[in-house]
């Protein structure tokens, strides 16, 4: 983790005065009756949007809030990610950046209502769907009712939810919903886990009506759905469906309507078009449901924390989270926002707030990037962890996070041998002594030749975990090297090993190489918006004063990175690269991001 972010997440651990939930001064704001939401005796719609508070600098969240306030909205839903606030087993934090009450309030001033989906799970397109990797890397049942599992669980609930209980409604809070899981159905049919979830949340004081939330098909509901709580749906298009598979006397919602879709590293840019999206908003308030627009803001995977998919191959996800929204990452107002406004507005009884203005944001200029340090120097001069391993050690072994991991091992080996990772997670640059001898993939290629006269020597692998997996049965799998390397038929034996930690590199002078470490120096009159691009560079990562912006790729489609007002200061500002494959030659701020070509893209 980068210093500027350890000052804005990790101040002062926060304490509860009174963990104790109040009584409700009142009762529930919302109930169902006769397929209607109620919301203190009269027919109440939600008009949610998505904004994650831990993919926006929190000198933003005001400002993010007013304009999904200005779209119609007159709720906002969030996720809580677990593994945000508790990187470290035991060390659950509530302050900086991860001041989930203070968002919470906020969005009250603001005037909306709020629906948390506080996790264990939640998706997302988030590193590891918020479970920590602390956890995943040891019990084998996630999301289930296995007493491991479960008790984890009940530790973070215990921190987290006399947090959310004095805000809701009942207590004159903002909180009106809160969510059970997250589309359980498509997962697992433990229906002890959800009830456990559910009994939890309710002993912990919330009062405030709860859901689940499931895709468009019987079994997702059937598997999804508790006792106790409202059944809303997730989809793109398939509102007669949701009406169809509605249950009982429960109210019509879509607790994600995606208007737009995210992004996988070496795909196209996904969008989806304003009259699509208003189509399906329109059948769904035509028949008289709630929605959630996900994402009304989709914000930034800044660091590490954008997750994967994995169909057949792995399939991480780009920095951006922009997600085609209606309110852009950088807050910019698009035409699905001015569209979403006008049909939201007649569910209001007075005018909606004006419209911001759009942010300001730095001129375009190009500066150099000068390389200073070469992969090699950067990942010796690191302090080995521990005594050597007869095998490789995975990255929940060595208590790393994210990022990357470097093995090393003394080498022998005969003509034309041939090097192969067993059980690579994810991509591996390889050394002979100071030879590159290439980069191993865990879906294209694990092996490569070593010489044709044979030798010995040092091999030295830089393993990167590209994201953790956030959805499907492979959530929770682990990272690094989860097997073995072998010469031929032959283990190579006697690994030490380095974590690189997340905050910027030493950009001391060393030895400048292809690879490695660059710097650039930005020179700014006023700290506004940028989009930061790199041209010629071949796989990244990019700190701006200390604070990891996330990576770049030349695969695509993402070209910027978004780097927020909040992180640049006037005068002198430092960009830290480390490129794993080839450094370009110069930073250029960008007046415009690019998120590559596009593609249009409902979801499924």
């Amino acid at each position: 983790m980068s210093d500027l972010l350890a000052a804005a997440v990790d101040g002062p651990t926060a304490t509860l005065a009174d963990p104790a939930p109040a009584a409700p001064s009142s009762g529930p704001a919302l109930s169902w009756r006769a397929g209607e939401l109620i919301r203190r005796g009269a027919p109440h719609r939600i008009l949610s949007g998505a904004i994650h508070y831990f993919r926006v600098h929190p000198d933003q969240w005001e400002d993010r809030l007013r304009r999904l306030a200005a779209m119609g909205a007159n709720t906002v839903d969030t996720y809580v990610a677990w593994n945000f606030h508790e990187r470290t087993e035991g060390d659950v934090r509530f302050d900086g950046w991860r001041d989930i009450e203070r968002f919470i309030r906020l969005a009250g001033e603001i005037g909306l209502d709020v629906f948390v989906r506080p996790s264990p799970y939640i998706c997302a397109e988030w590193s590891n769907g918020g479970i920590p990797f602390w956890l995943s890397g040891r019990v084998d049942a996630l999301r289930t009712s296995d007493p491991a599992y479960l008790a984890a669980v009940d530790a973070w609930y215990d921190e987290l939810i006399p947090r959310l209980a004095p805000l809701q409604a009942a207590h004159g809070g903002p909180i009106v919903a809160v969510q059970i899981e997250n589309e359980y159905g498509s997962f697992g049919s433990d229906a002890a886990h959800l009830v456990h979830l559910r009994d939890g949340l309710r002993a912990r004081g919330i009062v405030e009506m709860l859901t689940t939330a499931d895709g468009i098909t019987s079994d997702m509901i059937e598997h999804g759905s508790v006792p106790g709580a409202m059944t809303t749906f997730t989809f793109g298009t398939g509102v007669a469906k949701a009406v169809e598979l509605r249950r009982g006397d429960e109210a019509l919602m879509c607790s994600e309507l995606w208007g737009g879709w995210f992004d996988h590293w070496g795909e196209r840019h996904h969008v989806r078009s304003a009259a699509s999206m208003g189509g399906t908003v329109g059948d769904l308030l035509a028949e008289g449901g709630s929605v959630s627009l996900y994402m009304a803001h989709g914000g930034t995977n800044f660091g590490l924390w954008n997750g994967a998919n994995h169909d057949r191959v792995l399939q991480p996800t780009v920095t951006s989270y922009d997600s085609d929204a209606p309110i852009g990452e950088d807050g910019t107002l698009n035409d699905k926002f001015h569209a979403l406004r006008a049909m939201l507005a007649p569910f209001h009884d007075g005018e909606l707030p004006e419209i911001p203005a759009d942010p300001r944001r730095q001129a375009a200029a190009s500066v150099p990037l000068v390389p200073v340090r070469s992969l090699l120097d950067v990942v010796r001069a690191l302090p080995t962890t521990g005594r050597s391993t007869p095998m490789p050690r995975t990255f929940e072994q060595l208590g790393a996070e994210d990022g990357l991991v470097v093995y090393e091992a003394p080498v022998s080996f005969p003509a034309d041998a041939t090097l192969t990772i067993e059980g690579l997670h994810d991509r591996a640059t390889v050394f002979l002594d100071d030879a590159r001898l290439g980069t191993l993939d865990r879906d294209a290629q694990t092996s490569l030749a070593l010489s044709a006269s044979g030798g010995r020597g040092v091999l030295t692998i830089i393993v990167e975990s590209l994201g953790r997996i956030n959805y499907g049965p492979r959530t929770g799998e682990g990272k690094g090297i989860m097997g073995s390397v072998m010469v031929g038929r032959r283990f190579v034996n006697g690994w030490t090993h380095r974590i690189v930690p997340q905050g910027a590199p030493d950009a001391a002078s060393g030895t400048p190489s292809a690879d490695g470490v660059a710097v650039a120096r930005l020179d700014v009159a006023e700290p506004l918006d940028a989009w930061l691009a790199f041209p010629g560079g071949s796989k990244g990562m990019v700190w701006l004063n200390g604070f990891l912006l996330g990576r770049y790729w030349k695969i695509g489609p993402q070209e910027t990175l978004y780097a927020p007002a909040p992180l640049w200061r006037e005068g002198v500002n430092e960009v830290v690269v480390l490129d794993l494959d080839g450094l370009g030659a110069a930073v250029e701020i960008r007046e415009q991001p690019s998120f590559g070509p596009p593609e249009e893209f409902i979801g499924s």
